[in-house]
């Protein structure tokens, strides 16, 4: 493993970004001009999308796993590029820890890139709550839109985990303090804007979605968009240089552009389209990742990124691990260490539901990588192996966390060996399909669900948007990560229902987000936080997991 880093302009200098392209954070990260990365072709090089079994507390390792085979490619000589979410400080500081990898398969510097990084998150909450100023202040002096307060749609964002500010209210004091109303935050990662900047593809076109972001309703009930107010020239500055994707390296010294951070659970769950098509442009083969389980990070990579921007997967790796799959077959997670093949038959059934959904529904080339645990047994890996072959799936065991690229050489050939026979993709649904069939079809098809309910203001709300023309757009369901079911059923449940409670639009980002069950938009700190655990020593960030 190295432990003296390039410089961060020699790692952009062999990917051919000149220096008047970057734009040095310090000596080990960089941004790279947005415009440099538009104006280049993205060529011909293949796109590997990382994604995983439903998670558990037992872990499985997606990053890590997409970075150890990032390393494992250029040991074979390959010109590997990754391109990755950046992490919200939500989860470093609350229950899921940091998001830069982990063992000898990390992205470096990993304090830096768990925490403030280059800003973007800082400039994101700022635009998003300048715009809610603005709607503020002009909603105090005059109204001259007509805009009715109660049809308000944006919210404030905080990068961090505060259950007590999901519902508020403002301009509480008198009338100098504005107009009284009901609002509340969302954590940045889940905001319209950071969708926005994950999916624009030059400044010009964040622009134009910023300014068609739908604010709320006209008394007389017409649509009120940024642009109606005149508002995207001064969000548009505050993001120009967020825009810009940031590049970082490995601990192996793999280029790594990790830019954009929104969820997969509550948001679309994917790293910007500027930084996969800067990545697709100076590397032969990308490896990426969308968030949590297949379900929701790689249906959504798929029907809303692919959709909309025509960057498809050659090839889709399912992360799991033998402690994961015997966690879904039932064992407790202080049993995991123990040999239980009948839990473990058990649990493949959810490795079993992603890998046909990748197949089946998506059109892809499946690949499964078993992120090695030490107390892995070769018995048990026979078992995956055999349950998978019916499906014409691979299964190749990786020691990246423990050995780095080295460890993760074979997952490497297999994946050049796959590639050969590139994925076909396909959408879930089509884009005519109304927006409630779409629900349904996804909820079926992908989560294995009976039914969907809707409660009467989410019914309202899909049928207003159906009338204002918006049934076109790809939906962007907002579901418990853990499971196929609304709520956490281990295994892969069929039969169940799919509670739609909310809708909303996110007109600039271009999909509709329907709410399910109780996931919120602003998750809520655990009883003890990982945050409790981090600290400065000797000057160095210690404690981020």
């Amino acid at each position: 493993m190295s432990t003296t880093f390039a410089p961060i302009s020699d790692v952009a200098r062999q990917l051919g970004i000149p220096d008047e392209a970057l734009f040095r954070y310090g000596h080990d990260k960089a941004k790279v001009d947005s415009r440099w990365v538009v104006g280049q072709e993205v060529g011909e090089a293949r796109l590997v999308l990382v994604t995983a079994m439903s998670p558990t507390p037992a872990g499985e390792g997606k990053t890590t796993t997409s970075i150890g085979l990032a390393d494992g490619l250029r040991k074979l000589g390959e010109n590997a590029v990754l391109a990755l979410r950046e992490p919200s400080m939500g989860p470093v500081f609350g229950m899921k820890g940091g998001a830069t990898g982990g063992g000898k398969a990390s992205l470096h510097p990993e304090a830096d890139i768990n925490l403030h990084f280059t800003g973007d998150f800082a400039a994101l909450s700022a635009a998003n709550n300048l715009l809610v100023a603005l709607i503020d202040n002009h909603l105090h002096h005059g109204n001259e839109s007509g805009l009715d307060p109660q049809s308000v749609t944006m919210r404030r964002a905080l990068d961090v985990n505060d259950r007590t500010l999901r519902n508020i209210v403002t301009s509480l004091g008198g009338r100098a303090n504005g107009v009284l109303r009901e609002t509340g935050f969302d954590i940045t990662a889940a905001s319209q804007l950071m969708a926005i900047l994950c999916l624009a593809e030059s400044i010009k076109d964040l622009k134009e979605r910023l300014a068609r972001i739908v604010v709320g309703d006209s008394i007389d009930g017409e649509e009120i968009t940024v642009g109606d107010l005149g508002f995207e020239g001064a969000l548009v500055a505050l993001l120009k240089d967020a825009f810009s994707p940031n590049l970082v390296q490995t601990l192996e010294g793999t280029p790594a552009f990790v830019h954009g951070g929104p969820f997969a659970n509550i948001a679309h769950g994917c790293n910007s389209v500027i930084a996969t098509k800067a990545a697709l442009a100076t590397g032969d083969i990308v490896i990426t990742e969308a968030g949590f389980g297949a379900d929701l990070g790689a249906e959504k990579f798929i029907d809303i990124k692919a959709r909309q921007t025509g960057i498809k997967p050659d090839l889709s790796v399912v992360v799991a691990t033998v402690r994961a799959l015997k966690y879904h077959g039932g064992m407790g997670l202080d049993e995991l260490e123990h040999e239980n093949m009948d839990a473990l038959r058990e649990g493949i059934a959810n490795l079993l539901k992603h890998v046909r959904n990748l197949q089946d529904i998506f059109g892809q080339t499946v690949l499964v990588a078993i992120n090695q645990f030490a107390s892995d047994r070769d018995s048990e890996l026979e078992v995956i192996e055999q349950e998978l072959a019916p499906l014409g799936v691979r299964v190749v065991t990786s020691s990246h966390f423990a050995n780095g690229g080295e460890g993760a050489r074979d997952l490497a050939r297999a994946v050049l060996q796959e590639l050969a026979t590139p994925s076909a993709t396909t959408f879930c649904y089509d884009d005519d399909t109304s927006l409630q069939e779409k629900a349904l079809i996804v909820a079926s098809k992908v989560y294995g669900a009976g039914a969907v309910t809707w409660t009467p203001a989410a019914k309202r709300e899909i049928l207003k948007l159906e009338r204002r023309g918006y049934g076109n757009l790809p939906i962007c369901m907002a579901k418990n990560q853990y499971s196929f079911a609304a709520e956490k059923v281990l295994g892969a449940p069929t039969g169940h229902t799919i509670p739609i409670r909310e809708v909303r639009l996110s007109a600039g980002a271009g999909f509709v987000v329907l709410i399910v069950g109780s996931i919120m938009t602003m998750p809520g700190l655990p009883a003890r936080p990982s945050a409790l655990d981090i600290d400065v020593v000797d000057g160095e960030i210690v404690g981020i997991h």
